[in-house]
């Protein structure tokens, strides 16, 4: 059994990557290297550099808690670190590649898929939301982000100057930048007259003084700070439990469940793939299939 004869300070490493990755990349990296690495001292095993047999170990010993992505994203983490540190890279070795497809073929569970949220349940979302500075801001956010189907990142990072307010009664909005677009080329998106309305009254409330689009709301003041993610989730579902659905329906809202509903009544409406893709920003048609998959059914019958 081999003993770690070597110590770096990797996590300083990634530091050298702000700025060329999304920051929840680089946390995930560094959760991800840092399992590995007690992972291999708890084995008495030397993390770094690794051998290939001690990373296939990790990558089979992970595979029955976590999703096949999962184990990629920590062999991808286990990859940067070793180049980072200018170490002996073994990720690439064909074992390495064996030892993923056994991961993956270990859970033959498919992807658990948001529910949708689609037209039938925003119009209920929305009406059962309160005449309050919470509800107009709950409101604008349900409706524009369904209107441009976006990721929840995407919206919460939505900044008042990417709104531009056209003379049908719409909004054009510049969507800058996207997990599928790292680099911020960025895409446009168009609303309806009734986000429109919306946003208008949101910000009427909240006022001109802060740069993001939806901020928290704290003991009835507007905070000059963006949402985060997961209060986007927890908008949705909140939004489920005000109209009162079903908790074996509710609970199955999520984050995505804008993105996965707009999706949908596209497709129920009679639009293409491409079309779908370019007004989500895909860049995966195996992603949007599985989006697509519960519509379908109401499309050919």
């Amino acid at each position: 059994m081999k003993t770690s004869t070597h110590t770096y300070d990797w996590r300083s490493e990634f530091k050298r990557l702000d700025g060329a990755y999304a920051q929840s990349t680089m946390k995930s990296y560094v959760k991800d290297v840092e399992i590995f690495v007690d992972w291999c001292a708890a084995k008495g095993l030397e993390a770094l550099p690794a051998d290939v047999d001690t990373v296939c170990r990790f990558l089979e010993g992970q595979a029955p808690g976590l999703a096949p992505s999962t184990v990629r994203r920590r062999l991808y983490a286990i990859r940067k670190i070793h180049r980072l540190l200018r170490l002996p890279d073994p990720t690439h070795d064909e074992d390495i590649n064996i030892a993923l497809r056994r991961a993956r073929r270990a859970k033959l569970t498919r992807p658990k898929q948001a529910k949708g949220l689609t037209r039938e349940y925003l119009e209920k979302f929305l009406a059962a939301e309160p005449d309050t500075p919470t509800g107009w801001r709950n409101r604008a956010l349900l409706s524009l982000g369904y209107d441009l189907l976006t990721r929840r990142a995407e919206l919460v990072a939505l900044r008042t100057e990417d709104l531009a307010w056209r003379a049908d009664g719409t909004l054009r909005v510049l969507i800058r930048r996207s997990k599928a677009d790292p680099f911020g080329e960025g895409r446009i998106a168009f609303t309806s007259t009734r986000t429109r309305a919306l946003i208008d009254d949101w910000l009427q409330w909240r006022g001109q003084n802060i740069p993001w689009l939806f901020c928290p709301i704290y003991h009835g003041k507007a905070l000059a700070r963006p949402l985060g993610t997961t209060t986007v989730r927890d908008i949705i579902k909140q939004a489920a439990r005000n109209a009162e659905l079903d908790d074996y329906v509710a609970k199955d809202f999520s984050g995505h469940s804008l993105r996965v509903g707009a999706a949908q009544d596209l497709l129920t409406m009679g639009q293409d793939t491409a079309a779908i893709m370019r007004a989500g920003g895909w860049k995966s048609v195996n992603v949007l299939g599985r989006y697509l998959e519960s519509a379908e059914h109401n499309v050919w019958v």
